[in-house]
């Protein structure tokens, strides 16, 4: 019986070694992936720049030269999360959309998006534990989550001047409105599930609230 011969693979510094000199951001990449997940499991003091290592085959001196220490690791991956939220939002195109509907399609995506992205919503519950200190320290995500007010502020501004919109209302009470509908909505699933026996993730459940959402936000802002 003929047997398939195959090339020993490289010893692990070599393959480690290749794959730095060879895609840097990937291997950057590849950190940030296996860091996400386990700061969402274990939160910044339970996580392990040892565990992280090993699951990613890169050392931890290679993760402290991209990162410099775990804190610094943890703010990369919740730039990432929070940038990753931002760059879709952009894709919605609100201004091509009239304001009604800009704001419903927002609060639609939004609603989905926590939904869809649990450890997104986990990241943030993490950070709040920490007071905010680390999303204080980083210019990057002061300027991108500036931009999803903006966002906010131009549609409300189009609304209020075709007369559909209430006025007085501030860009970022109608952004923390839209965030807390959503946010609750994953948030929550499990402290709802023990008290009530209702399930907010079952698909009919999901849609009833999404649908409710739009409307708490409309009712919100329109005349």
């Amino acid at each position: 019986m003929n047997r398939m011969v195959t090339a020993p693979p490289l010893p692990a510094k070599r393959r480690k070694s290749a794959s730095w000199t060879q895609d840097p951001e990937g291997v950057r990449r590849d950190i940030l992936a296996v860091a996400r997940a386990e700061f969402v499991e274990n939160g910044l003091s339970g996580a392990r720049v040892d565990e992280i290592a090993a699951k990613t085959s890169n050392s931890k001196r290679m993760i402290y030269y991209y990162f410099g220490d775990k804190e610094g690791l943890y703010r990369a991956v919740l730039e990432e999360a929070y940038a990753r939220i931002r760059t879709f939002e952009r894709s919605l195109d609100l201004a091509a959309l009239p304001p009604r509907e800009a704001i419903a399609t927002l609060t639609g995506f939004t609603f989905d998006y926590h939904a869809d992205n649990p450890d997104f919503v986990r990241l943030v519950m993490v950070e709040n534990i920490h007071h905010g200190r680390h999303l204080a320290s980083s210019t990057k995500i002061s300027v991108l989550n500036l931009s999803a007010i903006d966002m906010i502020r131009e549609v409300y501004e189009r609304g209020l001047a075709d007369g559909l919109f209430r006025e007085g209302l501030d860009p970022i009470d109608i952004h923390l409105t839209i965030s807390a509908l959503s946010f609750y909505n994953v948030s929550n699933q499990a402290s709802i599930r023990q008290v009530f026996g209702h399930d907010m993730a079952a698909p009919e459940a999901r849609e009833r609230r999404r649908r409710s959402a739009i409307e708490t936000v409309l009712r919100m802002v329109c005349r």
